[in-house]
C-alpha cells in the first residue's frame, strides 16, 4: 500500500472513531455502519481522482459530487432521477427530512430514536466532517489541521451526550488523530529514502532501515499529551473536574450531586405515543381517593418560552426531602385533602422525570433522585430512571371555588415578571385573539376560564393527534388559524394566550389519570400522554385548565353548572375477541418511532424482527446503484480523464541513466503531438520531427518561447532516432507544457472545450484495443492450429 493510501485509510479511519462520541445520543447506533461504508465510497472517489491526477480542488469536488448522490440514493432515492441523481424534487425531499430530524432532536430525550431525520443529520454530517478530513489530510497533505473537524465532532457530540463513559469517546477520537498524525509523518519520511536513527544499542541486525526512529518518536509524544489532556485538568482544583469526571453536576447520567437541571424538552414524542396501534401500559397505580378524574400524573413542568418552543427552565436542584415544602401561593382557606397513591412503572418505561400526582408533599422512593423546587418534580441522577420502579406518592388533592379564583389577589411581582415573558417574535394574532375572546371579563379567572372555553367548546377547534406539532414564532399562530391538533397545540396556545393577559402559566406534562381496573387499580398507557396548561391564582397557586377537546376531564372549578360534570372521554378501542385475520398492519409492522426508543415493540420472531424492511435497500444494492450512478455520470468523461492521466504518465517521473532517456524523450514528443491534435493539428507519419515541429508551430502560431521549446523537443527526438548513445535532454516535460499553453492559447473556445472533453487523441485507445485483439486472435491461431496439427503417438487411432 502506498503511503498516500495508507493516509487515507487512516482519515477515515479517524473519522468514524471520533463519530463514535454519537454514538450515546442515539438508539440503535446501526447508523454508524452506514455512515462507515459511504465514509469509505467517499475515501475510494478520492483515492481515484488523486491517481488520475485531478487538481486538488476538483478532487474534493469531486468527492462531494459522489457524496451528494450517496446521500441522495439513501434518503431520497424516490425523489432523484435514475434513483441517485438528485433533482429539485430530491432537494426538497432532503430539505424537509432536515427539518424533520432538527424537530425531533428538540423533541426527544437522550439517547433519542433513530428517525430518518436524525440519520440524515448523523450519517450527513459524519460524510462532511469525513471530506473535509480527507481534503486536509490526504488530498493537501496537512494532517495537523484536520483534528480541527474531529475536534468540533467530537466537542458537539461530547457536549450533548456526556455521561460517565465521555472518557472513552475521547481516547477513541484522540487515537484517531494520532494515528493520522503518524501516518502522515511516516509517508513524509519515506519521501526522504532511508532514515538514521543512530547506532543500535545492542548487537544485532541493523534496525535503523525505514522511519522507526521518528515513529517511536511520534507514538512517545502523542502518549504524553495525550496523559496530560487526561490528568492535567484533574489535578487543577479551580476546574469542576476533568475529562474522566463525566458532564459535571447535573441530573442526568452525570455524577450528580448538586448543581442544576439540564434544559432538555421532555416532551419525548407525545404525537406518537397517541398514535401507537398497541396501547402499551406505562404503569399501574393504586389510590386511596376514588375521585380520579383529577389524578392528573405530572411529569414536570415547561416554564421557559422562547417563541420557539416550551422548555424547562435551568434551575437548582437539592436531595430529595423527607418532606416538601408547602406548595407556593397555597392559603390556607382553600379545600384540600391528603391521598396515598402506590404506582409501579413497567420494565421497559425508561423516563428521567418521575411521574407524580400534583403537589406532591411527599415521596417514598429507591434509587439515586433529585428534587427541584419550584416544579416540586423529581429528577433521576446517576443515570437512574423510572424502567421497573416501585413508589409511594402523598400529594394534595386541592379544591378551591370559582369564587376564591376569582377573588385571587395578584401574583408577587418577581412570579409575575418570569411566568408572564412572551417573545418579542411572537405574533401579534395570539394577544389579539386573547383579548377578543376575553373581552368583557372582571378578573384574570374569568379571563383563564374564557379561553379554556375558546379552546375545548365555543372555537371550534378540532382534536387531531395526526397534525404535525411545529415550531417557531408562527407555530400558535398557525395553529390559531387551521384549528387543529393535540394536546400539545392547545396548551402551548393557551398558556401563551394567558401570559399576554399578565396571567403567569406554563405547561405541564404528564398522563391523564388512565383507565380503571377490575381490581380496583388504574392503568396508564401511552396513549394517555398529555399536556395541559398550569395558571397561576395567589391564593390557590398552579391550578390545572383543560383546554385539549374530548381529552381529560375539564375542573370542577372552571364550570358554569354543576361540578362534577365532565367532558366526553376519549372512546378506546375495545379489544376484539375475533379470530379472523386482519388487514390491518401488525403491531411489529406499524411500531412507531416512540416503541423503537423504549424497546417495545412486538415481534412474531426473532427473525422477522432483524429482517429488512421495504425502506431499507441491502448494503450490496446500495453499493451497485452507487456504482452504476458513478458510471453513468462518469462514461462521458472517460475521454477528459484518460487524456490527462496518459499526459501524467508521459511528463512525469522517469529514469535518469541513459537507457531510460529514449523512452522518455519519445513519449514527450508523442504527448506533443496528440495535444496538438486535440487541438486540430491532426499528425502526418510520413514527416520527420523537425518537419513536424515547423508544421505544428506554423499552425498553432507559436510565440517565440513555444517556437523554441517545440523545436528543441524535436531536436531531441532526432538525437534518440539517429545518435549512437543519446545524451539526457532537461527541461522535456516544461517545453511539452508551454507548447500546451500556446496550443489552448490561439484556440477558440469551442477548440478548447472540445480538446478537453472530447480530445481527438483518445482515439488510441480504440486503435490499442483492436491491436491487442488482432494479436490475441493471431496468438489464439496459432496456438489452435499448433494443438491440432500435433503428430500422434505411433500405434495410435486417428
Amino acid at each position: 500500500m502506498s503511503g498516500r493510501a495508507r493516509l487515507a485509510v487512516c482519515a477515515t479511519a479517524a473519522t468514524v472513531m471520533a463519530s463514535c462520541a454519537l454514538l450515546p445520543l442515539v438508539d440503535p447506533a446501526t447508523w454508524l455502519f452506514q455512515a462507515a461504508f459511504l465514509l469509505a465510497v467517499q475515501s475510494g472517489v478520492g483515492a481515484l481522482t488523486r491517481r488520475v491526477p485531478l487538481a486538488r480542488p476538483l478532487t474534493v469536488a469531486a468527492q462531494a459530487l459522489v457524496t451528494l448522490m450517496m446521500l441522495t440514493l439513501v434518503f431520497a432515492r424516490q425523489q432523484a432521477v435514475a434513483l441517485i441523481v438528485p433533482g429539485p424534487e430530491a432537494f426538497q425531499h432532503l430539505g424537509t427530512l432536515l427539518q424533520a430530524g432538527t424537530d425531533d432532536v428538540g423533541r426527544y430525550s437522550i439517547p433519542a430514536p433513530l428517525s430518518d431525520g436524525i440519520r440524515l443529520m448523523l450519517v450527513g454530517g459524519v460524510l462532511v466532517i469525513g471530506l473535509a478530513v480527507d481534503a486536509l489530510a490526504v488530498t493537501y497533505r496537512s494532517a495537523a489541521p484536520a483534528g480541527l473537524p474531529l475536534l468540533a465532532l467530537y466537542s458537539v457530540a461530547a457536549g450533548l451526550a456526556g455521561g460517565g463513559a465521555a472518557w472513552l469517546w475521547f481516547l477513541l477520537a484522540a487515537a484517531g488523530y494520532l494515528m493520522l498524525l503518524l501516518a502522515e509523518g511516516r509517508d513524509r519520511l519515506s519521501q526522504w529514502g532511508r532514515v538514521f536513527g543512530g547506532a543500535p544499542r545492542v548487537p544485532g541486525p541493523d534496525l535503523a532501515t525505514g522511519a522507526v526512529a521518528p515513529v517511536r518518536t511520534g507514538r512517545r509524544i502523542g502518549a504524553v499529551a495525550l496523559g496530560i489532556a487526561l490528568v492535567v485538568p484533574l489535578a487543577l482544583p479551580s476546574l469542576d473536574g476533568g475529562l474522566l469526571d463525566g458532564t459535571g453536576r447535573g441530573v442526568g447520567n452525570g455524577p450528580g450531586g448538586g448543581g442544576t437541571i439540564s434544559a432538555v424538552n421532555p416532551l419525548v414524542s407525545l404525537r406518537d405515543s397517541l398514535n401507537v396501534d398497541e396501547d402499551r401500559t406505562v404503569m399501574t397505580y393504586r389510590t386511596n381517593t376514588n375521585e380520579t378524574q383529577d389524578l392528573y400524573l405530572r411529569i414536570v413542568s415547561l416554564d421557559d418560552f422562547d417563541g420557539t418552543a416550551w422548555k424547562p427552565a435551568q434551575r437548582h436542584i437539592q436531595e430529595v426531602p423527607k418532606t416538601f415544602p408547602a406548595p407556593i401561593g397555597l392559603g390556607g382557606d382553600v379545600r384540600r385533602s391528603a391521598i396515598q397513591t402506590r404506582i409501579s412503572a413497567a420494565e421497559w418505561y425508561g423516563q428521567d422525570w418521575l411521574p407524580m400526582p400534583y403537589p406532591a408533599s411527599k415521596v417514598d422512593i429507591s434509587g439515586s433522585w433529585r428534587y427541584e423546587p419550584v416544579g416540586r418534580t423529581l429528577v433521576g441522577d446517576h443515570g437512574q430512571n423510572t424502567r421497573g420502579v416501585q413508589y409511594q406518592v402523598t400529594s394534595l388533592m386541592v379544591q378551591p371555588t370559582a369564587q376564591q379564583l376569582a377573588d385571587a389577589p395578584p401574583p408577587p411581582a418577581s412570579l409575575k415578571r418570569e411566568f408572564t415573558k412572551v417573545p418579542e417574535s411572537l405574533p401579534a394574532v395570539v394577544a389579539n385573539t386573547a383579548r377578543k375572546v376575553t373581552r368583557g371579563s372582571a378578573n384574570q379567572y374569568e379571563q383563564a376560564v374564557k379561553l379554556q372555553d375558546y379552546f375545548a367548546v365555543s372555537g371550534n377547534f378540532r382534536y387531531d393527534t395526526q397534525v404535525q406539532a411545529g415550531s417557531g414564532s408562527a407555530a400558535i399562530a398557525r395553529f390559531l388559524k387551521d384549528k387543529e391538533g393535540f394536546c400539545v397545540h392547545f396548551s402551548f396556545a393557551m398558556a401563551a394566550m394567558a401570559r399576554t393577559l399578565g396571567i403567569p402559566a406554563r405547561v405541564a406534562v404528564g398522563f391523564t389519570p388512565g383507565t380503571p381496573q377490575a381490581d380496583g387499580s388504574m392503568s396508564v398507557g401511552l396513549r394517555d400522554a398529555h399536556a395541559w396548561p398550569e395558571l397561576y391564582f395567589e391564593g390557590v397557586g398552579w391550578t390545572r385548565f383543560e383546554p385539549t377537546p374530548s381529552r381529560g376531564t375539564v375542573p370542577a372549578y372552571t364550570q358554569s353548572d354543576t361540578p362534577g360534570n365532565d367532558l366526553p372521554v376519549v372512546p378506546r378501542p375495545s379489544d376484539s375477541a375475533s379470530a379472523a385475520p386482519s388487514t390491518a398492519p401488525s403491531a411489529s409492522e406499524s411500531c412507531s418511532t416512540q416503541l423503537r426508543k423504549l424497546q417495545a415493540c412486538p415481534s412474531e420472531s426473532s427473525a422477522a424482527a432483524v429482517g429488512p424492511s421495504d425502506g431499507d435497500w441491502p448494503w450490496f444494492k446500495i453499493l451497485g446503484l452507487t456504482l452504476a450512478g458513478l458510471l453513468v455520470l462518469g462514461l462521458p468523461l472517460l475521454p477528459m480523464i484518460w487524456r490527462m492521466r496518459v499526459r501524467a504518465v508521459r511528463l512525469g517521473g522517469h529514469g535518469r541513466t541513459e537507457a531510460d532517456v529514449p523512452a522518455y524523450t519519445l513519449a514527450a514528443w508523442l504527448e506533443v503531438t496528440d495535444t496538438a491534435w486535440d487541438h486540430g493539428i491532426a499528425p502526418e507519419e510520413s514527416q520527420t520531427p523537425r518537419k513536424a515541429a515547423e508544421r505544428i508551430a506554423r499552425l498553432g502560431e507559436f510565440g517565440p518561447e513555444a517556437s523554441a521549446s517545440v523545436y528543441r523537443l524535436a531536436a531531441a527526438v532526432e538525437q534518440v532516432l539517429y545518435a549512437p548513445r543519446p545524451r539526457p535532454v532537461t527541461g522535456l516535460a516544461e517545453d511539452a507544457r508551454r507548447i500546451e499553453g500556446a496550443l489552448r492559447a490561439s484556440a477558440s473556445r469551442p477548440a478548447r472545450l472540445r480538446a478537453l472533453l472530447a480530445p481527438r487523441s483518445a482515439v488510441r485507445v480504440a486503435w490499442s484495443t483492436a491491436a491487442a485483439w488482432t494479436t490475441f486472435r493471431t496468438r489464439l491461431s496459432a496456438r489452435l492450429d499448433t494443438v491440432l496439427r500435433r503428430p500422434r503417438p505411433s500405434g495410435q487411432n486417428p
